[in-house]
């Protein structure tokens, strides 16, 4: 086994351990990357199936998203618009497809006057408590205490809109039923996005996409840190000790399949479902221990259908489409940039997507064609090229789009999920206030990361002096 010397480690080659590495090198320090994948990229992935370019992963870029933008722009990385003309499609209560423009569903009065009051509920909740610290908010204990599920018809009699409001947190974002998450982590969700009504605006929170996939985000870092990438090499062990003096970081050893780092910080970049993967010498604290056993990530199934012409542009359709009860509740048009080809991005999470796993792929397939079928017609049953994205099933991610606390689990265990274990930070999109579970939380997480290291260490001469040996 390789063993070498380095300032920092870290564990997780994707947008926040990328980002921390190469603004920790930038700084003078020297850095270890340990990837347990064949790639980077963590939960963005960017691959050809049956000579479709598809993003199997992370791909969104929304305005308020200025760490992601900023950094896109320095890697000389562009965007383009996500295709948004024509009518979209709303299934009714009783199933029917009724087109219709702007961000207003067509519903009744009634259940469109409960959809706004919800908003406007949730919008003010979410400017009050705020992303960084909900737990400290007065209301914590009470609305992590109750489900989404059953605070929406706690603010509501109207069921319609009630599903209508879930879908975009339970389906759309942390993927799980509105009955497995508290109001506050909800609300959480909506803070980070700036507010509720961003989050229901698809026109804002899936704004833009990255021209050639995004991650090539990852794969620009990993080339500007080089050699210093190992691929192939879970963790399996992290020796760790406290500093001899009150306040100093200690060393770590991270033990890998193929390669041992010494150094003195680890981050751990992965999600926090994955640290368990991790054996530690010392065992981590009580409180670790107990607060990584209430966050989990949710499930969803992101099908990509691609057809020889955009068909629905052809019919004065955008491609957009929703349906509470539906078991596809969103689609929307996923053309490449430039690509004559049309693509459709749709999405089966939660109970939905437990239901249709318990079916062959061939019966899967046709169970989930026929539900986009119902928004778009018979077209949509016969796409050149069609492919899932099972997260749930991936070694070294198992789940998507990130992680959340249990009922009650925000309130208790919030305030301690960026402390660090002595020498172990923790950084992800999963942990991020603005940005959380996106792209851009990622990259705000890893700048700050190496930001607390170098605030650690005070300069990066400290640090090489320390590790007795020159950077490179």
């Amino acid at each position: 086994m390789q063993s070498i010397e380095r300032d920092i480690v870290v564990v997780g080659a994707g947008p926040s351990g990328l980002t921390a590495a190469y603004r920790l090198r930038q700084a003078g320090l020297r850095v270890a990357v340990l990837e347990a994948r064949d790639r980077v990229g963590g939960r963005t992935w960017t691959d050809t199936i049956d000579g479709a370019m598809l993003e199997i992963g992370g791909q969104w870029v929304s305005p308020d998203q200025t760490a992601l933008i900023a950094l896109l722009d320095e890697l000389g990385l562009r965007t383009f618009a996500r295709y948004r003309e024509g009518e979209n499609i709303y299934l009714d209560g009783e199933g029917r497809p009724v087109r219709y423009r702007g961000e207003t569903f067509p519903t009744s009065e009634h259940t469109r006057a409960e959809m706004d009051k919800l908003i406007a509920l949730l919008d003010e909740l979410a400017a009050e408590i705020g992303p960084h610290e909900p737990w400290a908010h007065p209301l914590a204990r009470e609305l992590d205490t109750v489900s989404f599920h059953h605070w929406l018809r706690a603010n509501s009699d109207d069921e319609e809109a009630c599903a209508n409001i879930g879908l975009f947190i339970a389906g759309g974002m942390l993927t799980k039923p509105a009955h497995a998450f508290s109001a506050l982590q909800a609300i959480l969700m909506a803070a980070s996005a700036g507010s509720f009504s961003n989050l229901v605006d698809e026109d804002f929170i899936l704004d833009k996409r990255v021209v050639g996939g995004m991650q090539q985000v990852s794969e620009r870092l990993a080339e500007k840190l080089g050699d210093d990438v190992f691929l192939g090499n879970p963790v399996r062990t992290l020796h760790w000790s406290e500093g001899e003096e009150a306040g100093a970081p200690g060393r770590v050893r991270a033990v890998a399949d193929g390669v041992a780092v010494d150094a003195r910080f680890a981050v751990l970049a992965v999600p926090p479902n994955l640290y368990s993967r991790i054996s530690y010498v010392p065992p981590l604290p009580r409180r670790q221990h107990q607060m990584h056993q209430h966050q989990s990530l949710g499930l969803v199934i992101k099908v990509h259908a691609v057809y020889d012409t955009p068909f629905w542009r052809e019919e004065g359709l955008s491609g957009t489409c929703f349906g509470a009860g539906a078991l596809v509740q969103e689609i929307y048009d996923n053309t490449n940039f430039e690509d004559p080809r049309g693509t459709l991005v749709a999405f089966v999470a939660d109970e939905k997507a437990d239901a249709v796993f318990e079916l062959s792929a061939a019966e899967r397939k046709a169970a989930i064609l026929s539900s986009m079928a119902g928004y778009l017609g018979e077209k949509a049953l016969n796409p050149v090229v069609y492919y899932e994205s099972d997260w749930g099933s991936e070694e070294w991610t198992r789940g998507a789009y990130a992680a959340s606390y249990d009922l009650g689990g925000l309130h208790r265990y919030g305030k301690d999920q960026l402390t660090p274990v002595g020498p172990i930070l923790f950084s992800s999109s999963d942990l991020a206030a603005e940005g959380y579970q996106h792209v851009d939380g990622a990259v705000r997480m890893g700048e700050d990361t190496a930001r607390r290291i170098l605030d650690a260490l005070g300069s990066p001469a400290t640090a090489t002096a320390a590790s007795g040996a020159p950077a490179h």
